[in-house]
């Protein structure tokens, strides 16, 4: 597999366990994601619409766009809109990705950090590598706080989006062999 394809599998990966969050998170209440907490932006909420930005400013970076310099709080008051512009942007950054050559993978990207405004450069495979991982941690993080709150505690495994995706593959195949009988 070459890195685009892994990197589009990772893209996908990336919405399945944002559902499965969102998912465990719906069964709060407002309050509840809202309720200040031990997490670095306070609430659920205030963490998740960290999250989208995070998502929105390294996208930004690797289509080589300036972006807002740093996270100024919450940018979507709405639980909904929130979730739904997260599912939006991340789509965006999935399409892009796919009609970007495999040549691009192995580029450096030009970047101004957020804080010191200090020119960095990394290869885009280890940006991109940055993006699920720090998502990944900050997901561990929210639901862990969301499970204390009474929210279930989700099973957001990449290992577990692989066997439900290879099942509903297999389920096609199955339905794609009857309609050709």
């Amino acid at each position: 597999m070459d890195f685009k394809q892994h990197f589009l599998y990772q893209t996908d990966y990336q919405h399945w366990a944002n559902d499965i969050l969102f998912n465990a998170l719906d069964r709060l209440n407002e309050e509840a994601r809202h309720s200040s907490q031990k997490l670095f932006f306070g609430s659920i909420h205030d963490s998740v619409d960290h999250l989208a930005f995070f998502y929105r400013k390294w996208f930004a970076r690797l289509k080589g766009e300036s972006h807002s310099p740093s996270y100024a709080g919450t940018e979507q008051q709405n639980w909904r809109d929130l979730k739904n512009s997260m599912r939006q942007d991340l789509r965006e950054m999935q399409r892009w990705l796919e009609r970007q050559p495999e040549s691009f993978f192995d580029n450096r990207l030009n970047y101004l950090r957020t804080l010191s405004h200090e020119e960095k450069g990394v290869w885009v495979r280890d940006a991109l590598t940055h993006i699920f991982t720090y998502a990944a941690l900050e997901r561990g993080h929210i639901s862990a706080i969301g499970s204390v709150l009474g929210a279930p505690f989700p099973d957001m495994g990449y290992y577990t989006y692989r066997l439900e995706m290879g099942e509903h593959l297999e389920n096609m195949r199955r339905l794609d062999d009857k309609a050709g009988d």
